[in-house]
């Protein structure tokens, strides 16, 4: 994945996760209790770039965030 789009992601994921009052903890917490195993320390990897999201962890994001897919990738 290009590392520039993989930043932009990470930057909006930033921004929505505030925006709905979370830390990077908490929202790390709502998604392992949904079954997607991420940690505190990856999920702020992919705010900055430094890694990309996973299909199953896109999915997780929407259902907990309560976004749509497009939210994430604009």
């Amino acid at each position: 994945m290009n590392y520039q789009y993989s930043k932009a992601v990470g930057k909006n994921l930033s921004t929505i996760r505030q925006l709905k009052g979370l830390t990077q903890e908490q929202l790390s917490a709502k998604l392992q209790v949904i079954g997607c195993d991420i940690t505190r320390s990856a999920l702020a990897k992919i705010e900055v770039g430094q890694r990309h999201l996973y299909p199953d962890e896109i999915k997780a994001l929407k259902t907990v965030l309560e976004i749509r897919y497009e939210d994430l990738f604009v």
